[in-house]
């Protein structure tokens, strides 16, 4: 796949969820075994594209812009992680996929807990099978939010909203990449064309809902990551200053017997600044059978 976003628009599809279009994109081989792959915040599912190809040499990727982000509509409120967990089955359904596994990154970490945590209470996601968590919040009180987001979260939430524009997020977003790894002018203008599509700048405030609800389902959550120790793993950036190595040191305090891979130099999107090294570590533990070791 071409990294250019008018190719990826124009791949896009479309679904209807409550009366909301949301905007996915699929590979080819779709008799591979599926791989979904969910977004982080404020971006969407273009973060793939740099892993896209390798991943899809192997698997059937499935990936959406939740409802807020990219492409998909993106309403005044009603936000959560929960509505947005209903959205990846909803897709899935409507792909006709029974059995997947999925690889989860910021945002889209409370999401993988979630469907983890629906699986194992019997009340979703029955054939969720390994899940790779990238850089996010797992661990609510390990992440560290930017200025932007405590603005965002704050009484006065909508300033956020109103000053949000490409220099002002140029500048906040390159701030959580490595020191070697920032994104180029021309790729912020990438990241910067989602966001803003459809006044989406406006909205990133009413997106910030995932920082309380991750405090409100942390033993949820948490417990889901227990729950699934075998089948899991995950991919840290450790310079990350949002949820780096202090996050991956918890990870193996709370799932000892999980996965873990980190990358010394890399920040917050590992899956943009170390494209071969996720991808290729990611396969390998979906191919491998599932461990405590």
């Amino acid at each position: 796949m071409a990294a250019d976003t008018q190719v990826w628009r124009q791949k896009a599809k479309y679904f209807d969820f409550q009366g909301y279009q949301i905007a996915y994109w699929t590979s080819e081989n779709t008799s591979a075994r599926p791989l979904l792959l969910v977004h982080g915040y404020p971006t969407c599912a273009w973060d793939w594209a740099s892993v896209w190809d390798q991943l899809s040499q192997k698997h059937h990727l499935i990936a959406c812009d939740m409802l807020g982000f990219g492409l998909s509509d993106k309403p005044g409120s009603g936000y959560s992680i929960h509505k947005q967990a209903d959205i990846q089955e909803a897709l899935l359904a409507h792909l006709g996929i029974t059995e997947f596994d999925a690889l989860v990154h910021d945002y889209g970490v409370s999401v993988g807990q979630e469907l983890l945590a629906r699986q194992q209470d019997g009340s979703g996601a029955a054939g969720l099978g390994k899940c790779v968590f990238l850089n996010g919040g797992i661990f609510p009180d390990q992440h560290r939010p930017v200025t932007m987001q405590k603005i965002g979260v704050s009484p006065i939430g909508f300033v956020l909203g109103l000053l949000m524009n490409r220099q002002r997020f140029g500048s906040s977003f390159s701030q959580v990449f490595g020191p070697h790894t920032k994104p180029s002018s021309g790729e912020l203008d990438q990241f910067w064309e989602f966001i803003a599509h459809n006044s989406g700048n406006r909205i990133m405030h009413k997106l910030l809902h995932y920082i309380a609800d991750r405090r409100t389902h942390k033993e949820r959550w948490e417990a889901a990551l227990v729950g699934a120790e075998s089948k899991i793993g995950h991919i840290n950036g450790a310079l990350d200053p949002v949820s780096g190595k202090h996050a991956y040191d918890r990870w193996r305090e709370v799932v000892p017997g999980a996965r873990h891979h980190l990358l010394p130099t890399i920040g917050h999107y590992p899956q943009v600044e170390a494209p071969d090294e996720v991808a290729a570590k990611a396969l390998e533990w979906l191919k491998s059978p599932s461990t405590s070791s």
